[in-house]
């Protein structure tokens, strides 16, 4: 069965896809989704890299990542 852009299991054929997204918005059916296509080992181990990630770099060097971010965010 194809993949949608999510990775949510979606019928091949025209037809049979507008009936599946119809059934879930009329509440028939549940979506499938499940961490946005991704891996559960994957999912965790991204949690543990961007902690590990933090406790290795300098106190400066957090704060001067976070103004970097800050500054992007107001610039829009």
């Amino acid at each position: 069965m194809p993949k949608g852009p999510k990775g949510e299991k979606r019928p091949g054929d025209v037809i049979g896809a507008a009936i599946k997204v119809a059934k879930i918005a009329t509440g028939e059916e549940a979506e499938e989704l499940d961490h946005k296509g991704k891996s559960k080992a994957a999912v965790e181990l991204g949690r543990k890299g961007g902690k590990a990630r933090a406790e290795k770099m300098s106190a400066e060097r957090r704060a001067e990542i976070a103004k970097k971010a800050a500054k992007a965010r107001w610039a829009r």
